[in-house]
């Protein structure tokens, strides 16, 4: 169960769709350790749902996240080792309840993104932002470094790209994140809700299962020598998901030219 939040606004348009709003528009929703203990509980709950399909990450006011807020940067600045420790496993734990999420996750991403607001990016499985939004991985410029984002960062934007813009903490534009894969779609900030809701109707149009298991695949095979073990875990994954239930429908309906029944009334196929 989800209980009150403070920092975050959680909003259901149906029940298989979740908006997660980061609703600290006064300091740039920038986050401190409540806000991370929020999106962990929040993002812990909405992986238990077995009826959610799709969720949408997305930030009221004039930036999508500015980073760390001034006021937890100050109350770090006097934290010990050890205080520094358990500071930013907390904040590695909610990266990984975020990246671990079993449905596909939206970024609608209107404004400005730095620091740590980039992991928050890296996470999602695609990323929708306005032209005129700005990355920027600051950390160096402060004497320090990205280290719990970096994992879904460098992921995200690749090797060459981060070790540029981890070290010189420059600042880059959305059509440069689209070009080394961080953004996956841009289009002009008026027409950002239209872009997004057209991914959301599309993901609803595929299997729910069936989209659950493509990100398992992913997980599994990323980085793995095409040997033996891998082509018998991919081949078993393929039976599995033939002869499952929903595997059986998607096939009938297509063959018989019909829509498949995870399809609610008023969705396109």
């Amino acid at each position: 169960m989800i209980q009150s939040l403070k920092h975050l606004q959680l909003h259901r348009p149906r029940p298989e769709v979740a908006q997660v709003w980061l609703n600290r528009p006064e300091v740039r929703n920038a986050f401190n350790d409540a806000m991370i203990a929020e999106l962990t509980h929040v993002f812990g709950a909405l992986a238990q749902e077995p009826a959610l399909r799709v969720v949408v990450l997305a930030g009221h006011g004039a930036a999508f996240c500015a980073g760390a807020d001034l006021n937890w940067m100050r109350r770090m600045a006097g934290y010990s080792y050890q205080d520094n420790l358990t500071d930013a496993a907390a904040l590695a734990h909610m990266l990984h309840v975020m990246d671990t999420l079993p449905v596909p996750m939206v970024a609608r991403v209107h404004g400005d993104v730095y620091a740590g607001g980039t992991g928050l990016v890296a996470v999602c499985d695609m990323v929708v932002a306005a032209q005129s939004v700005q990355f920027c991985l600051s950390e160096a410029k402060l004497g320090l470094c990205p280290a719990t984002i970096s994992p879904y960062v460098i992921r995200a934007m690749g090797v060459s790209a981060a070790r540029r813009y981890m070290v010189s903490a420059e600042r880059f534009g959305a059509p440069q994140a689209h070009a080394m894969g961080l953004v996956h779609e841009l289009c002009p900030a008026p027409q950002l809700d239209e872009a997004v809701d057209s991914l959301v109707q599309t993901l609803l149009a595929n299997g729910p299962q069936a989209m659950r298991q493509c990100k398992d695949l992913v997980r599994a095979v990323a980085g793995q020598p095409i040997g033996e073990g891998l082509r018998a875990e991919t081949v078993r994954r393929i039976a599995e998901i033939r002869a499952s239930e929903e595997g059986q429908e998607g096939v009938q309906a297509f063959l018989q030219k019909r829509r498949p029944n995870w399809l609610l009334p008023g969705d396109a196929a």
